[in-house]
């Protein structure tokens, strides 16, 4: 698969720390080789469940050269490049490509929100499509950002060569429906927001980036593929046992809460960077109960209509 061909499942990879605080390679390659055994298309490292704002920027390249090293060349590498200001980005972009990403997701700044006018954004992310050595994808997130990429931002974006896409994390279906009729066979849509998923992948997504695809991989690629066969059921049914674990390791628990699961699926999950705090042990007790539920719940649904 190239990246420009982008299709199915990738988790937004968290990064993972030793018990000194420092980047842990070795748990990273271990955790990105054991996706890499499943149906995945491939990662997304340094995103917002990466802890990306918390990494400095020769972290950030540490992670980026240890997550490449250990996917195989036909996984898709997606890096999170987005920084507050524009000449920052299009320096992330470039490293990010020198470290062997295939394609970067860039976020709109949010600093200064009230000066983010439409303008200011296409302006933006142009900068940083013009100047990146790989392709970029648009990254709306309205909830942390504040800030909405709207149809007509989007528009004008999707016009740019290097331009190939876009990451949608919101359940507003409508617009994404919108994103997806712009350019349909090179303009990929991903979906960012597990509750939605299925309908997402019915109005025309291209896949989805989910951070419960850390924890449940094979779920999510058979959710994935349900629908692309037209087994609507079974992927109905999915969607209904996937969305309670997915909102405790996102919007419920966050990215201590992602961790958590990881350890309790047996990856490297670990600690959060202060300030993040870590979850109290009653909440892993909840997520690990949730997990198992799925499984069990899994077993029968992901084999319905095959």
């Amino acid at each position: 698969m190239t990246v420009r061909s982008l299709r199915g499942i990738l988790p937004p990879i968290p990064t993972t720390f030793d018990a000194s605080g420092q980047v842990d390679r070795a748990g990273i390659a271990d955790n990105v080789r054991r996706w890499a055994s499943t149906g995945l298309s491939g990662v997304l490292a340094l995103g917002s469940n990466g802890e990306a704002s918390l990494l400095d920027e020769d972290e950030s390249d540490v992670v980026l050269n240890v997550v490449r090293e250990a996917l195989p060349s036909g996984r898709v590498l997606l890096a999170g490049v987005g920084r507050e200001s524009t000449r920052a980005t299009v320096a992330a972009a470039k490293r990010a490509a020198r470290c062997g990403a295939d394609a970067v997701l860039v976020r709109p700044p949010s600093a200064f929100k009230a000066q983010m006018t439409p303008d200011a954004l296409v302006a933006h992310f142009t900068a940083v499509a013009d100047a990146s050595a790989v392709p970029i994808l648009l990254y709306n997130l309205p909830g942390p950002t504040g800030i909405t990429l709207t149809l007509p931002i989007v528009a004008r974006l999707a016009e740019h060569p290097n331009v190939i896409g876009m990451k949608e994390t919101s359940p507003e279906l409508e617009r994404l429906g919108q994103f997806v009729a712009l350019r349909p066979e090179s303009f990929f849509v991903l979906c960012g927001w597990a509750p939605v998923v299925y309908p997402a992948l019915v109005s025309g997504a291209a896949g989805a980036i989910l951070a419960v695809a850390n924890v449940v991989p094979d779920i999510c690629v058979s959710l994935y593929e349900h629908v692309a066969a037209g087994r609507h059921n079974a992927a109905l049914s999915l969607q209904r046992d996937l969305t309670p674990l997915a909102q405790l390791v996102t919007s419920v628990h966050g990215i201590a809460g992602l961790k958590v699961a990881l350890d309790v699926a047996g990856y490297h999950g670990g600690a959060v960077r202060p300030p993040l705090l870590p979850v109290p042990a009653k909440v892993r007790e909840e997520i690990a109960a949730a997990l198992a539920l799925l499984n069990e719940r899994s077993g029968t649904s992901a084999a319905a209509g095959r």
